[in-house]
């Protein structure tokens, strides 16, 4: 009956452990062996620390299934500017807490790309892993982030990953040589009076 005891009390403290992320292994003065998910008293002896194998290592916060996925199947989004099933896609993925890197297609190189991976020029257009799909249907990405082990909606907290924002175009962005003009400026050559 004692051995039934000391294993249950083991895998409870086990399970413990694993939510707590640390466990504890001490020896008290009587010889006794312990393992509990709270630090041991100041008399123990042979304090060992250890970490569940499921517990996040290196302090990360992400649970270790979406960990997991994240390393196997990373997600990327391509989308375009002020496009709404973008917008969807994007919703979806911030809502079920899924980490990804999205692609805003403004630019012939990002197009290539973009028709590269995917096949064709389709926004929005969403990469997990090796798996691809072309334009926004809820039922088919909620499949393919199954499929690939990311935690369903409402595991891991939602995110806010907002819409990027596009890169300022050549037109927009200021000439780097550009610099104060005029008689005045720096630099500037003025005539001389005879």
């Amino acid at each position: 009956m004692t051995v039934g005891r000391t294993v249950f009390a083991l895998a409870l403290a086990l399970a413990a452990g694993a939510a707590s992320g640390q466990i504890y292994r001490w020896t008290d003065e009587r010889g006794k062996l312990h393992i509990t998910d709270t630090p041991p008293p100041a008399g123990a002896k042979n304090v060992q620390k250890q970490r569940p194998a499921s517990a996040p290592q290196g302090g990360e916060s992400e649970p270790y299934a979406l960990q997991l996925a994240r390393k196997n199947a990373p997600v990327t989004l391509y989308s375009t500017p002020s496009c709404e099933l973008c917008d969807e896609a994007r919703g979806l993925l911030n809502a079920r807490g899924v980490p990804f890197k999205e692609i805003s297609v403004v630019t012939e190189k990002q197009v290539e790309e973009l028709a590269r991976v995917v096949g064709r020029n389709a926004v929005p257009s969403l990469v997990v892993g090796s798996s691809v799909q072309e334009g926004f249907e809820e039922t088919t990405y909620h499949g393919i982030l199954d499929a690939a082990g990311y935690p369903k909606t409402g595991i891991v907290p939602p995110r806010s990953q907002p819409e990027p924002r596009p890169a300022p175009t050549q037109a927009e962005a200021p000439a780097a040589d550009e610099g104060p003009s005029g008689p005045y400026a720096p630099g500037a050559r003025r005539s001389k009076k005879k």
